[in-house]
């Protein structure tokens, strides 16, 4: 009766062991003049602001965004890819300035915290929404360019994706 549980002991834990390897997540790659974004094809580093990237796995490496609202975007498209190994954004707290967000200092986007209706603009035009590592990094931006801070869970597709009252006042705004 032991021999049996012991045999299927055996053939368990390695099972455990690759599962947990296979959701574990993956640590976020450099931004090198070699990135393009996803949406616009173009090179990320002649733009200015946050960045982002969704690294896929160890083989297939990540696709890079222009900006941290499109890396957003991307996890609340149905079509995109829902299996990924690390979604990350730059810490803009940790950025040279908003022309130089690094190459190197990205943060879990899980875990940041966003400044939404700040007076700043997205790499490829439009409202962006800034990252940043802490609350009162994120706070003292919004003090300074305005906008309200919120954490990735709160987040909405209206804000990241676009719609809703904002745009359809900014429609009537440029129609006058």
């Amino acid at each position: 009766m032991m021999k049996p549980l012991l045999i299927a002991a055996l053939l368990v834990l390695p099972l455990m062991g690759c599962k947990q390897d296979a959701t574990a997540t993956l640590p976020p790659e450099t931004m090198t003049a070699e990135a393009v974004g996803r949406y616009c094809g173009m090179n990320l580093i002649e733009h200015e602001g946050p960045k982002g990237q969704v690294v896929l796995s160890k083989d297939m490496g990540a696709y890079w965004f222009s900006s941290a609202r499109d890396t957003v975007a991307f996890t609340m498209m149905p079509d995109e890819v829902k299996d990924y190994g690390g979604l990350y954004v730059s810490d803009m707290a940790k950025a040279e300035s908003w022309a130089d967000p690094g190459a190197d200092n990205w943060i879990d986007a899980r875990k940041a915290f966003y400044v939404v209706g700040a007076k700043v603009e997205a790499a490829m035009g439009g409202a962006e929404i800034v990252p940043f590592g802490t609350r009162a990094g994120a706070e003292d931006f919004a003090r300074q360019k305005g906008g309200t801070v919120q954490s990735f869970d709160e987040l909405t597709p209206d804000e990241v994706l676009g719609g809703g009252a904002d745009a359809d006042q900014e429609d009537a705004d440029h129609a006058h």
